[in-house]
């Protein structure tokens, strides 16, 4: 499973989940940090990503639009990068069958 992190998540988090996660990618890092929601959404879904993002907007796109990309919503307050990683870490296991669903669009992870 490739993770596409929205802007509001660390870059690093690209580099401390590799091992469970290969292959994913931080927008800032494909020159998409000041692209829009629509942009972002659209190289998502033609590249086979899933989107990871603390902002409501890709949640609600995913409810009105469907997958493809399909997008996981974290719930985490004011946390930190280690806090977010620990968390897709720990439900590793939902995030594969979650990826799995062909009914499912959106996974929201506290």
């Amino acid at each position: 499973m490739k993770l596409l992190f929205d802007q509001n998540l660390s870059h690093r988090l690209v580099a401390l989940l590799a091992a469970e996660f290969p292959g994913s990618q931080h927008v800032r890092d494909l020159g998409m940090a000041a692209a829009s929601d629509p942009v972002v959404w659209a190289y998502a879904a033609k590249e086979g990503f899933v989107i990871v993002s603390k902002d409501t907007d890709f949640q609600q796109r995913a409810v009105l639009r469907g997958h493809p990309p399909k997008v996981v919503w974290v719930r985490l307050g004011n946390c930190s990068t280690a806090d977010v990683a620990d968390l897709l870490r720990s439900r590793f296991a939902d995030l594969v069958a979650f990826e799995a669903d062909v009914t499912a669009s959106f996974l929201a992870v506290s």
